[in-house]
């Protein structure tokens, strides 16, 4: 993954780019750089693949968040064909195709039978972190309610030893075209196959194993690899474990939300960790060492003489990984607050008298109770 470009830089546009802006830099590259165009040129045949590659993630507005989170990452968990072992089973070139090569192939743009093979629908599902998890990566098992292709009649949804056959409405393409008068004429509406509902065929004797749809259900356990930095709300992509193509197309996948419980100590904002440490007047005053809980367990940091209360520290190298470059990490902000005790004996409380007095502190001018004045007066003085 690290000698890939940025899939933004490749089509040369701004992060920020919407749809139709994403459409007009591909087909700029894609009619400048199709194999078609430049015959023999193994140059302008890898330009085109990193162009489609790049198109087909940010045309999609999953993928493209996936992106944004993971970088290249997003994508090297499981396996998927397409160029370069990427899948674009979810991205629609053909009205660029079509805009661009219409008039050397007698073009015309074509609607997808509904019988044509077609990606299964992405699941989702949630996964539960601790703050530590999150941080540092772990490895979770879901169990899930999935579906597979019925074993006993093998996807076709009818008996064994029958056939689904030819829907006789629509001749096997899914599709019916009505043509009906409006104020402009007569309009031809192309829908969905009311008798075999778009999938071309009709089954009379239905498979007794899954009642004709083609597909069985059963509880499974899939591994989830969770990445270290992941955030909550993000999620995990993993190939192929969503629900079954149609028509012989690939499984969908799995999406996995991650949820992260909240610490009672730490706060996270990004790669950085905020958190508070307590200190003794007599640290905060002469300095020393306290402890410091972080992730990586406590530490000891050395405190200044003369340090405030509220004081922010920095600890370097203490936050959370970064998702993009694991060997990169925040940095771990520490408020440092002086406690003040609330529970003092006698002796203790002679000695912060004492203290008091030989910093040239007293009772404070002002009235008494009986509305007399009270003359100040100061400890350690004659």
């Amino acid at each position: 993954m690290a000698d890939k470009r940025d899939y933004y830089e490749v089509l040369g546009v701004d992060k920020n780019a919407d749809e139709n802006t994403l459409k007009k830099a591909y087909r700029k590259l894609a009619k400048k750089y199709h194999p078609d165009m430049n015959p023999g040129d193994k140059d302008a045949e890898a330009k085109f693949k990193e162009a489609t590659e790049a198109y087909g993630v940010l045309s999609d507005p999953e993928k493209r968040r996936q992106y944004d989170q993971f970088g290249h990452a997003a994508f090297e968990q499981g396996g998927a064909g397409g160029f370069g072992g990427f899948d674009f089973s979810g991205a629609d070139f053909s009205d660029i195709f079509g805009d661009i090569f219409g008039d050397f192939f007698g073009g015309g743009r074509t609607r997808r039978a509904s019988n044509a093979p077609q990606r299964g629908a992405s699941l989702r599902a949630v996964v539960h972190l601790t703050f530590e998890e999150a941080v540092f990566g772990c490895e979770k098992e879901l169990e899930l309610t999935l579906k597979d292709t019925c074993k006993t009649c093998g996807g076709s949804g009818a008996k064994p030893g029958t056939s689904p056959e030819t829907c006789k409405t629509c001749g096997g393409s899914g599709q019916v075209r009505r043509t009906q008068q409006s104020l402009f004429g007569m309009v031809q509406n192309i829908e969905t196959c009311p008798d075999c509902r778009g999938t071309g065929q009709i089954i009379k004797d239905k498979c007794t194993e899954c009642g004709g749809t083609g597909y069985t259900s059963s509880r499974k356990k899939i591994q989830v690899s969770v990445p270290a930095g992941i955030d909550h709300g993000q999620s995990i992509r993993i190939r192929d474990k969503g629900e079954p193509g149609r028509n012989g197309g690939p499984r969908g996948d799995l999406l996995v939300e991650v949820s992260v419980a909240q610490h009672p100590i730490f706060q996270r904002d990004g790669v950085n960790i905020f958190s508070t440490a307590p200190m003794t007047y007599a640290q905060a005053a002469l300095g020393g060492d306290i402890r410091i809980d972080t992730v990586d367990g406590p530490v000891v940091y050395t405190v200044k003489p003369g340090t405030a209360t509220d004081t922010r520290i920095r600890l370097r190298g203490k936050g959370v990984p970064s998702l993009r470059s694991k060997s990169v990490r925040g940095d771990q902000y520490v408020t440092l607050v002086v406690q003040v005790p609330t529970d003092l004996n006698e002796e203790a409380k002679e000695a912060l008298r004492a203290f008091d007095a030989a910093c040239g502190n007293g009772e404070p001018d002002g009235k008494n109770e009986d509305g007399g004045h009270k003359k100040k007066k100061r400890f350690g003085r004659k």
